[in-house]
C-alpha cells in the first residue's frame, strides 16, 4: 500500500485539461479546488443552478458531456450505480463517456459504487482503449471544502500518475491499492465501520443515559478513554446538541450497507452485524430521520429507549 502525501500549490503550465461529471455536495467543491489551482475545468452538470455557480469561477459547462468530451482527464462524482453505467455507457440516444472520450484519456470515478457496476464499466472503457481509475473517497462535504479528503485508488497505474497531481489539490491522503476493484471494497470496508460506530454508540449512549449520565458528560469521557477516535470528536458536538444537520445522510448509509451487504453475499462473505445494522438505518428513516446526519440514529435509538 502507498501513500502519498506530498501537495502541489499550483497547476503547471502544461496543465491537463480535466473534465468533472456530477458537480454536487461533493463535486462542486472538489472541481472548485481544481480551478482555484489554476487547472482549466469543463463541468457535466444538470443542475443549472449548480453550472451557474462553476461558470461564475471559471469552469465551462454543460447539462450533456459536451462540455468533457475532449478533455484529458474526466473525475465523476455520482449517487449510485445507475448513474455511473448511464455516464459511462450512455442510452440508446445518447452515447456515454466510453464513446466520447478518445483513446488514451483517463477516468476517474471518485463515487460509491458497487463493485459489479465498476467491473462492468470497466470493460466498457478497457474496450474504448480509456484508462480507468476507481477513486472513491473518503470524508464529508467539509473536508471536501478544505482539501482534506482521503482518496482509496485503484486502476490503471499509468492512469493513477495522470491522476494524482490532480487529486492532491483536494486530498491530504491517498492510496493506490490495487489494480482492479480494490479501492470499491476497501470504501466499503471502511463504510462498514463508520456505520457501525455510529449504531453501536446510540446504544451505548441510551444505556449511560438510563443511568442519569448526559450526553455532554459522556462524551467528554469518550474521547479521552481508549475508543476515542477522530470520527466520535468530529461528532461531538452534534451529538451534544442534538442537531443532526447532515453531513452524511441516514438514506445514504442506508445505500452504502446496501452495497456492502450485496457485496458479501456476491463473494460469499457472511455480513451478519452489518445486515442488523442495514435494518437500524432503516427502521430510523422509517421513523422520519432518513434526511438527518446519520448519527441521528442516536437520537431515534433514545426515543425507542424511552418508549
Amino acid at each position: 500500500m502507498e501513500s502519498h502525501l506530498a501537495r502541489a500549490d499550483v497547476a503547471p503550465e502544461n496543465a491537463l485539461q480535466a473534465g468533472w461529471v456530477g458537480a454536487g455536495k461533493m463535486g462542486a467543491p472538489m472541481s472548485l479546488r481544481l480551478l482555484g489551482a489554476g487547472y482549466p475545468v469543463a463541468v457535466s452538470e444538470p443542475d443549472p443552478d449548480a453550472r451557474a455557480a462553476l461558470q461564475q469561477a471559471g469552469a465551462a459547462t454543460s447539462a450533456d458531456l459536451s462540455a468533457v468530451s475532449r478533455c484529458d482527464i474526466v473525475f465523476a462524482t455520482l449517487p449510485n450505480d445507475h448513474a455511473l453505467r448511464a455516464v459511462v455507457l450512455g442510452s440508446d440516444t445518447e452515447p456515454g463517456l466510453a464513446g466520447v472520450l478518445a483513446r488514451g484519456a483517463t477516468f476517474v470515478d471518485m463515487s460509491t459504487v458497487s463493485p459489479d457496476a465498476s467491473a462492468d464499466v470497466a470493460a466498457a472503457l478497457d474496450a474504448a482503449g480509456i484508462r480507468y481509475v476507481r477513486a472513491p473517497v473518503s470524508g464529508s462535504t467539509t473536508t471536501a471544502q478544505q482539501g482534506a479528503l482521503t482518496v482509496l485508488a485503484s486502476g490503471d497505474p499509468a492512469g493513477w500518475d495522470e491522476a494524482l497531481p490532480l487529486i492532491r489539490h483536494f486530498s491530504t491522503r491517498q492510496f493506490y491499492l490495487g489494480p482492479g476493484e480494490e479501492a470499491r471494497y476497501m470504501k466499503l470496508v471502511i463504510n462498514t465501520l463508520v456505520g457501525a460506530n455510529a449504531a453501536i454508540l446510540a446504544e451505548a449512549l441510551s444505556l449511560g443515559a438510563s443511568g442519569g449520565l448526559s450526553a455532554e458528560k459522556m462524551v467528554e469521557v469518550i474521547n479521552e478513554s481508549a475508543v476515542a477516535s477522530p470520527l466520535f470528536k468530529y461528532k461531538s458536538s452534534l451529538i451534544v446538541s442534538g442537531d443532526y444537520k447532515p453531513a452524511f445522510t441516514v438514506q445514504q448509509m442506508i445505500k452504502d450497507f446496501t452495497l456492502i451487504s450485496d457485496a458479501g453475499r456476491a463473494k460469499g462473505v457472511p455480513l451478519l452485524t452489518a445486515g442488523l445494522i442495514l435494518e437500524l438505518y432503516r427502521a430510523a428513516a422509517n421513523t422520519g430521520h432518513d434526511q438527518d446526519d446519520f448519527f441521528a440514529l442516536i437520537k431515534w435509538h433514545s426515543g425507542i429507549s424511552a418508549q
